[in-house]
């Protein structure tokens, strides 16, 4: 029997990716064909590393091609992992964003969307691109801290689908449900509705090109959590605590929900909010009113990275009333504080890169 390579793809080409949802030929996943009449031998990349899915992928492609050239073929099919910037180049969900953060808390009360208005503002500031997706629903607060209430996204049209474009502000790109309810009206809604609002402001959304895209998660352990992991790629979690013991038991319980086999999102690091507070009359005196350290301690205490403290001052709470993040303002306790956090957050995202990388090259060898 004569054999083509034009029929071999012809016959991959009927063979979808799971995780892409496209065939593997318009993907470049088939990486090598050597064939002969009585032999054929193909390398196939896919986006997960499992063994089973490999395995399986091994299976489909082998039956696809006896199905054709006869069972009296020899094969030898070979299955590896896409390298981990593959992956995120290909993947179906975000493809153009590079680093993917989640922003959560155990507790509420805890400042996280300050901090996360904040993080992106230092992300900005430091010549990044930068969005931000306010994920909680019950009690948005990204419009109020980029002055951007009362704003409504426009339509943008992509490759012929019509794309939620996200509202502008600082230079910042920014997805709220805020944006699509009435600000003093409570949104009440069952959890399955909640999640799929969230997950719309991914896949419904045109991002376009981003260093980091940040998730301002609401507090807590729910529906909300498991669908986002369900349906975005993250590549890690930060959480923000207070020092006091009340929070650190709750972003305890948040650390140990992104470890959870089925979750397995890496912590980027942990936050300490309300660190101390400065009155401003007295700009270098610190008063620690909700203990010291608290969550500095639980990071080394659980073998996470402690990214840095907030200071509780007045001009951080008025910032974010007044729609202008803190790390706007130059040369202030909160700015400083924050730049010195975005600087030791990018440096543990790279870490984090490197270290995911490193695994998925161990893989396949």
């Amino acid at each position: 029997m004569i054999i083509s390579r034009e029929e071999i793809l012809s016959v991959l080409g009927n063979i979808q990716e799971p995780e892409l949802k496209k065939d593997i030929v318009s993907q470049n996943l088939v990486e090598n064909i050597e064939f002969s009449s009585t032999h054929i031998s193909t390398t196939i990349l896919i986006t997960n590393p499992a063994l089973h899915a490999r395995k399986r992928m091994q299976e489909l492609v082998e039956f696809q091609l006896k199905s054709v050239f006869g069972k009296d073929i020899e094969l030898t099919t070979i299955v590896k992992a896409l390298p981990t910037e593959a992956i995120q180049a290909k993947r179906k969900i975000l493809p153009e964003v590079k680093h993917i953060i989640a922003i959560a808390s155990g507790k509420g009360g805890v400042g996280k969307s300050t901090v996360t208005a904040n993080l992106a503002g230092g992300l900005a500031k430091l010549g990044y691109k930068v969005g931000v997706v306010d994920a909680d629903i019950y009690g948005p607060s990204m419009p109020t801290m980029f002055d951007v209430v009362g704003e409504r996204p426009t339509m943008i049209d992509v490759d012929g689908t019509a794309k939620i474009n996200p509202v502008m502000s600082y230079g910042i790109k920014l997805l709220s449900i805020g944006f699509f309810t009435e600000q003093d009206n409570a949104v009440v809604w069952r959890g399955p509705m909640a999640a799929k609002a969230m997950t719309q402001l991914f896949t419904d959304a045109h991002w376009g090109e981003l260093d980091y895209l940040l998730i301002d998660l609401p507090p807590g352990t729910g529906d909300i959590h498991l669908s986002l992991v369900q349906t975005v790629p993250l590549d890690g979690a930060v959480i923000v605590s207070t020092p006091q013991e009340v929070a650190l038991a709750d972003a305890r319980k948040g650390v140990n929900m992104f470890k959870l086999e089925n979750i397995n999102v890496p912590i980027v690091g942990l936050i300490e909010n309300m660190a101390w507070f400065t009155p401003e009359e007295l700009p270098n005196n610190k008063y620690y009113i909700f203990g010291r350290d608290g969550a500095k301690n639980l990071a080394e205490g659980m073998g996470e990275t402690f990214l840095g403290h907030i200071p509780l001052v007045q001009s951080l709470r008025e910032s974010g009333d007044v729609g202008r993040p803190a790390v706007f303002q130059d040369n202030t306790i909160t700015s400083d504080a924050f730049i010195e956090l975005t600087h030791k957050f990018v440096e543990e995202v790279h870490a984090l890169s490197v270290k995911k990388a490193a695994k998925s090259l161990i893989k396949e060898h």
